[in-house]
């Protein structure tokens, strides 16, 4: 039976390079609660020759908190119609599979745009909002945001922020201030450990929280970060559990805010991306009802 209640979902990225079908086994022969998965693999089994019927017969018994990933939430001009387009399309996918939201994400992703003289070394580089003051990066960001929120709307889904922490607006404190300028009910948080992490966040910052705005928890680990633009292939390939976090301190944070929502157990280890996915999610789901059950 799935929990009504801090919710243990299985991410895809835990087991990145299998298919939409081995995903859901894993949840469902583990004992996950539900699956976070990608529009990207959604769309792989629909392209493969499955109906909308057959996949929410597969996917039947979990909960589908929601599913990524609409990225550079902030683009402009031409670019934005495309944004828009691609939240309608991850929007139609959603609600085939039966996910509750869709999850937008900042950018830009490369982080070369931000090395020396990137303008000359790489002048084809998606650069999004980094050359604008701060106030405008918000409200361009909000604005975007607002109209995603809205699309989402009409298919009755939320939508879920995380600003990566190598984009600007990265802070929680910065993501409250998009909720504010956004100013629609259907938009939450989600907190990821290793983005409040390299953002300069702590569990204290996090505790502060409205447990309301808080969405899903995407708990994770990452190596020692000593600054600068944060390298996430890098710092997120290891082990959860195995890394620098107090992941129980962390996880101590988020429920001192009242939160009783879905945590998903995102992965970036490469190592364990090649071994056993049903073992690894063991391990996970074992480390995830240690920190959040006590158990």
């Amino acid at each position: 039976m799935i929990r009504s209640h801090n919710q243990l979902v299985f991410h895809s990225m835990a087991s990145k390079p299998n298919s939409l079908a081995i995903d859901i086994e894993i949840a469902k022969s583990v004992g996950f609660d539900g699956l976070e998965t990608s529009g990207a693999k959604i769309s792989a089994y629909l392209d493969a020759g499955h109906d909308e019927q057959a996949l929410r017969a597969r996917l039947d018994g979990l909960f589908l908190p929601g599913i990524g990933f609409l990225i550079d939430l902030e683009r402009q001009g031409e670019a934005r119609k495309q944004m828009l387009q691609e939240a309608e399309a991850l929007c139609v996918l959603a609600s085939a599979a039966g996910a509750r939201g869709i999850e937008a994400i900042t950018g830009p992703l490369d982080i070369r745009v931000f090395e020396a003289d990137a303008k000359k070394r790489h002048p084809d580089l998606y650069r999004g909002l980094i050359d604008l003051p701060e106030t405008e990066q918000l409200e361009r960001t909000a604005s975007n945001l607002r109209a995603v929120a809205d699309i989402a709307a009409t298919y009755g889904l939320i939508v879920y922020l995380e600003s990566l922490s190598w984009t600007p607006l990265n802070s929680l404190d910065a993501q409250m201030r998009i909720l504010d300028l956004c100013k629609r009910d259907n938009v939450r948080l989600v907190i990821d450990f290793w983005h409040a992490y390299t953002s300069g966040d702590s569990p204290e910052r996090v505790a502060r929280l409205d447990k309301d705005l808080i969405y899903g928890v995407h708990l994770c680990d990452s190596l020692a970060y000593s600054g600068g633009v944060p390298n996430e292939a890098v710092l997120r390939d290891v082990p959860t559990g195995s890394g620098v976090l107090d992941l129980q301190s962390w996880v101590d944070a988020v429920k001192s805010t009242g939160y009783e929502g879905w945590w998903s157990c995102e992965l970036f280890c490469r190592r364990q991306h090649q071994e056993n996915s049903f073992d690894v999610a063991r391990e996970l789901k074992a480390l995830m009802e240690k920190l959040i059950f006590k158990r």
